[in-house]
């Protein structure tokens, strides 16, 4: 029977991770900082993926609804299969190294916890990735304005989508809460893929995309609330029909909080900590000695 206890690699098992996010972070910031026309531009091409199959998913859904079958419509199919094609937004982003939002979320508050960055710079890599986000959905909206796209059916789903989110902040303090929590669930689905896709453990590419797609479609087919979706919604709406900016803004403040709660402390912060083994390596030198410290947190 061993006589030695653990070691920090089994208690901690998630230090992978964070050393990878921590190199993403290290990354991120020196380009939201010196070379912030080019990250604003990666964050605006995600948002433009946003849009585009936000879209997509509102038509597949109606393309599905319009099929009578015994009497009823195939729309409960439809939402399943424009869930799944939303879902794809997330690989694109991932894959093509564009900036989204709500994975910066937890990304950032990593590297807080570490004394990687200050919330002031996290705050303006973050500031800047939502407004590429929303310039780049914002362009999806003028082409949509613009065109046929989205016309009849298709654009009447998006307009009671987007009174069914604005309702949320117009029913009161029981709505702000029912929106909260969607917002909190949404991030948390989000970066619990971002998890497993940076931990080190999913290698193959096809596991990779079925882990980001399978997370979206939960945040889209149950309903969550997205503050860079919602925005992108929003836009199109309100470019064609106008819309209540008052409402516009409670939603996307609530989604912005609730999004930060799931995906920067639920997730970032929370795993942070989780595999923190500074204070274990600090009472166990020996185990400091053979695994060679923690420095890649420092």
């Amino acid at each position: 029977m061993s006589t030695t206890g653990p070691d920090a690699g089994s208690l901690f098992p998630g230090k992978h991770f964070i050393s990878t996010v921590l190199e993403a972070l290290e990354t991120k910031t020196a380009m939201s900082g010196t070379l912030g026309r080019r990250y604003f531009m990666r964050a605006a091409m995600a948002g433009i993926m946003i849009g585009v199959l936000y879209a997509a998913h509102y038509a597949v859904i109606t393309a599905f609804a319009q099929i009578a079958v015994g009497g009823s419509t195939l729309e409960p199919l439809g939402r399943i299969a424009g869930a799944l094609t939303f879902g794809w937004a997330l690989v694109f982003i991932y894959y093509s190294r564009s900036e989204l939002l709500t994975s910066n979320m937890m990304i950032v508050s990593i590297g807080a916890y570490h004394r990687r960055t200050t919330w002031g710079r996290a705050a303006r890599l973050l500031g800047l990735c939502y407004l590429g986000n929303f310039v780049g959905g914002l362009l999806v909206a003028a082409f949509l304005r613009f065109s046929t796209l989205a016309d009849g059916a298709v654009f009447d789903r998006m307009v009671a989508s987007a009174d069914h989110k604005l309702a949320f902040v117009a029913d009161g303090p029981t709505g702000w809460v029912d929106l909260l929590i969607r917002a909190i669930l949404c991030n948390f689905c989000i970066n619990l893929a971002m998890l497993l896709v940076y931990n080190g453990l999913i290698r193959n590419d096809v596991a990779k995309s079925s882990v980001m797609i399978v997370a979206v479609f939960i945040f889209a087919f149950l309903g969550l609330e997205h503050s860079v979706a919602n925005t992108v919604l929003f836009s199109i709406v309100g470019m064609q029909e106008g819309i209540d900016l008052g409402l516009v803004t409670g939603n996307i403040v609530l989604a912005l909080l609730g999004n930060f709660i799931g995906g920067g402390l639920l997730i970032g912060w929370y795993y942070a900590y989780v595999n923190d083994d500074t204070r274990w390596l600090r009472d166990n030198p020996a185990d400091q000695a053979s695994t060679g410290g923690s420095a890649d947190l420092s």
